[in-house]
């Protein structure tokens, strides 16, 4: 029997769910290379100290399969200890397989670069080698209770057009290695994650179909500095109101009325978010999308800052985090806590709905018609001013 989508494999606790996506605090991701389960309980105390209920992990990839013909089984084993980990601390874990992308940075393995350069996407023996790696790792994960989810990847989008690809073939890409975690985990959601390009882009060769048919709920990655910022400003209604936008997007496009929707991605970016209007937007935000009777959580990006003796991440990249990496809550983190203890907003049915122009899964080259700043989305958010607003796609 699959998971219950809005509570998890435990059954609870209820909707909506509040989570991490959890970036080490000493030394980004490459504390893969050096483990430490003490640094791992150190961070996870952090984020049970939020009331927070799940955290999303990241192993990467081409470390743990080098080579085609290898999956290392160290890396396999500081992933369970990092699972463990956060199960002393009453944390329940999404895995993410495919990194692949993460904080700008691309992680593949040189089986599959350099002059044996092949798309990930399209070619055969590439996907074998995913085949093996995401059965692997998805039997190993799967022996732990508190594990609830296994997506994919991180916006494996992001590694298009260096990996070329079609719609029909990245949709197919997706298929097989859904199916592959599925029989390897039966018990576990598994999930495939885009971000907003997905959505938004009319030339973009992954299309909402992909993050509305594909696994066992929709998952979205909301980002104000996709132009959003600067419709308004950081704290305009069209900023504090994206997450809404899209979830309702998210849920209006699916074929089933009742797939939820799961906010995996939102952060407080500068420059568009200033740090002094961080838990000011936190909090309008989450007010805006805890309404929506389709969210099935929020995840926030992320758990801890980037320490800035790492040279040559973008900007904004390093204080994304709720902590410092020296443990600080920020104010970010304090919104969120308030928020956790409660009372939050009920989620409530949109007395008005609006049509959209399109129907994205018949016609993804109009998806700019949708996208921020456009006149639909201009419409929406001068209606949602007044409170929570539907999107209907018309569809027959």
């Amino acid at each position: 029997m699959r998971p219950d989508p809005i509570t998890g494999p435990t059954g609870t606790p209820p909707a909506p769910r509040f989570g991490a996506n959890y970036v080490p605090s000493r030394g980004w991701f490459y504390s893969w290379l050096d483990y430490s389960g003490d640094d791992v309980r150190r961070d996870f105390e952090d984020l049970a100290g939020l009331g927070l209920d799940h955290v999303r992990v990241f192993p990467i990839w081409p470390w743990i399969q080098p080579n085609r013909a290898i999956v290392r089984q160290r890396p396999i084993d500081d992933l369970l200890d990092t699972i463990d980990a956060a199960a002393e601390f009453g944390l329940a874990v999404s895995v993410d397989f495919i990194q692949g992308h993460l904080s700008s940075y691309d992680f593949l393995p040189s089986w599959a670069l350099t002059w044996h350069q092949r798309s990930l996407f399209e070619d055969r023996l590439v996907r074998d080698g995913l085949t093996q790696y995401v059965d692997t790792l998805a039997r190993a994960v799967g022996t732990r209770d508190n594990v609830f989810a296994l997506t994919l990847g991180n916006e494996v989008n992001n590694l298009w057009p260096t990996n070329t690809t079609t719609a029909a073939a990245s949709y197919d890409w997706a298929r097989e290695l859904l199916e592959t975690a599925r029989a390897a985990a039966p018990d576990k959601l598994c999930l495939h994650s885009v971000f907003d390009d997905a959505w938004y882009k009319p030339d973009h060769p992954f299309t909402p179909a992909e993050a509305v048919e594909m696994g066992d709920l929709t998952t979205v990655h909301s980002w104000v500095f996709n132009g959003v910022s600067r419709i308004d400003g950081p704290l305009g209604p069209a900023t504090i109101s994206h997450a809404d936008y899209l979830v309702e997007l998210a849920a209006a496009t699916a074929l089933d009325p009742d797939r939820p929707v799961w906010l995996q991605e939102i952060g407080v970016p500068e420059p568009d978010v200033p740090p002094g209007d961080a838990a000011t937007f936190v909090r309008q935000t989450l007010a805006h999308v805890l309404t929506n009777p389709a969210l099935w959580g929020v995840t926030w990006w992320s758990s801890h800052d980037i320490d800035r003796s790492l040279a040559d991440f973008p900007d904004r990249e390093y204080d994304l985090g709720l902590f410092t990496v020296d443990h600080r809550r920020k104010p970010a983190a304090e919104a969120i806590a308030e928020i956790i203890a409660g009372p939050h907003p009920e989620p409530v049915k949109p007395e008005r709905t609006l049509q959209a122009p399109v129907d994205l899964l018949a016609e993804p080259e109009r998806r700019d018609e949708v996208a921020p700043g456009s006149a639909f989305h201009r419409e929406w958010v001068a209606a949602r001013v007044s409170g929570p607003v539907g999107i209907s796609v018309g569809r027959d």
